[in-house]
């Protein structure tokens, strides 16, 4: 087994973020190397997934040859290779759209790139985190990265990467208390070695302190309700490839980290951790939901639905089942996909558009000369609805079948009146853009962003949705991986023994 392979989907792009600062003067090369690297990385998850499905063994890597716990651990097992491969896939997506972009804030920032690449980095190595303090280190790479990469977008961009950095900040403080607590009461910060550390002493006081800022952090990394607030302006204001990855992909940070401690140790099975966890899932659909139907403006509107989509895998969480938890990971991988595509579809739409706005106003009758786009917005907001065949139906059907079989009723009849509220304002976008006549306004822009990264990101909706076993075995595995973690929790060698 090649352990090196827990380790590239990190060091790639940490490498090419160096590598392409300086290109800084060599603007096409600079995206075609990002790009290059962006595709290695994704690459490189695959071959990790593929090594870990095969062997049925995860796969571990000690940085520097220090034995664990002592050293930096690097740690893949199902959860953390799909969410990595997940990454992998939409930062090459975005990648490409970058690479053709007409956006200033993206062809006139020297540093974009470097950035974009830092920002992959910090992701794929936060998935694969063995410790909770190398975690730390990776969520700060993201939020130094993604702040920067939002100021630079000119305009409200520098109040939006405000209010990102600010939340990020408390979000990461939390974690810094909890890894304090916890290597105060356990001296240690492995995962591995902390969730049987806490197995054998489950008394030490200090966990629960620490549980919580933990569970502060999750929900501040994935925008749950009150942490949601950043979220519509930010999306307005920072450039189509980084709101893409930040709104389908970098929020899933904290569904993953609520998935991996969950299993490992946070009490989510039972108690007041599951409680609220459900009642911030629940508080996003609705918030969501309608913020999404309340909003005239492309991005913010696709940005309230991420809370509501959110709120439907911390729902899955909470409740804490097999089949909920296998719901969650469908639910994650599809919502990524589907919500980089529209958002690029957005802002390719609002490029077109006067003053480049997102705007329903602004776009109105736009895309009367683009029905392509159109009809890959459409097969997107399908996606997002849930509507068969589309791959957003798969995970709901797993969610609901799970929450009938443990009789949820009232909270599924909520959750389906969120998915109708969905179908609404995401047709209703199809309709102002697609159908209704232009009017008096000037018409679209004959040259703009490239419809192909959406497209192909599109395409992987339709064959998820149309050939869904794969995903399905994956996210079984995964499910079963969160709740018997012993692969993944193993005694440490001892010192000085062989890493």
């Amino acid at each position: 087994m090649n352990g090196h392979l827990a380790i590239l989907p990190f060091l790639l792009p940490l490498a090419g973020s160096g590598v392409t600062l300086l290109l800084a003067r060599r603007r096409a090369l600079q995206g075609a190397v990002a790009l290059g690297l962006l595709l290695a990385g994704l690459l490189s998850s695959a071959a990790l997934l593929r090594e870990i499905w095969e062997t049925g063994r995860p796969v571990v890597f000690q940085m520097g040859a220090w034995p664990a716990p002592h050293g930096i651990t690097f740690a893949a097992d199902l959860l953390s290779a799909t969410f990595a491969t997940l990454a992998g896939a939409v930062f090459a997506a975005g990648g490409l759209y970058a690479w053709g972009s007409r956006d200033d804030a993206v062809r006139a920032q020297p540093a974009f790139f470097p950035l974009f690449l830092m920002l992959a980095a910090g992701l794929s190595g936060a998935f694969l985190s063995g410790d909770l303090f190398h975690l730390f280190v990776c969520t700060e790479l993201i939020v130094i990265s993604g702040a920067a990469l939002t100021a630079a977008s000119g305009g409200a961009g520098p109040e939006a990467a405000f209010k990102y950095f600010y939340i990020s900040l408390v979000a990461g403080l939390g974690l810094l208390i909890a890894c304090g607590a916890f290597y105060a009461a356990y001296g240690t910060l492995n995962l591995a070695d902390l969730a049987a550390r806490i197995a054998a002493r489950p008394e030490q006081p200090l966990a629960a302190v620490a549980a919580v800022f933990l569970l502060v952090y999750a929900l501040g990394k994935c925008a749950g309700v009150p942490f949601h607030f950043w979220q519509p302006d930010f999306h307005a204001a920072a450039s189509t490839p980084v709101s893409a990855m930040l709104s389908s992909v970098i929020v899933k940070l904290g569904v993953y980290v609520l998935l991996r401690c969950g299993g490992l140790f946070l009490p989510l099975a039972g108690g007041p951790f599951r409680a609220v966890v459900l009642a911030v899932g629940v508080a996003g659909v609705a918030v969501g939901s309608l913020g999404a139907i309340g909003t005239r403006h492309a991005k913010r509107m696709l940005a309230y639905s991420t809370l509501a989509q959110v709120g439907l895998m911390l729902v899955a969480i909470a409740w804490g089942s097999h089949g909920a938890l296998a719901a969650a990971v469908v639910l994650a991988v599809n919502h990524a996909l589907v919500k980089s595509a529209l958002l690029m579809i957005a802002g390719a739409m609002a490029g077109r558009a006067p003053g480049h706005s997102a705007a329903f106003d602004a776009l109105r009758g736009l895309g009367a000369a683009l029905p392509a786009a159109g009809a890959l917005f459409l097969l997107g907001g399908l996606a997002l609805a849930g509507v068969p065949p589309m791959n957003g139906f798969i995970g709901k059907w797993l969610l609901f079948r799970s929450g009938a079989g443990e009789e949820r009723f009232l909270v599924l009849a909520l959750l389906a009146a969120a998915g109708g509220l969905s179908l609404v304002y995401t047709v209703r976008a199809y309709q102002l853009v697609w159908w209704t006549p232009r009017g008096g306004g000037s018409g679209a822009s004959p040259a703009g962003d490239s419809f192909a990264a959406p497209a192909l990101l599109v395409a992987a909706c339709v064959a998820l949705g149309v050939f869904a076993e794969p995903l399905l075995r994956l996210a079984d595995g995964a499910a079963a991986d969160i709740l018997r973690p012993d692969a993944l929790v193993r005694p440490p060698p001892p010192p000085g023994g062989a890493p």
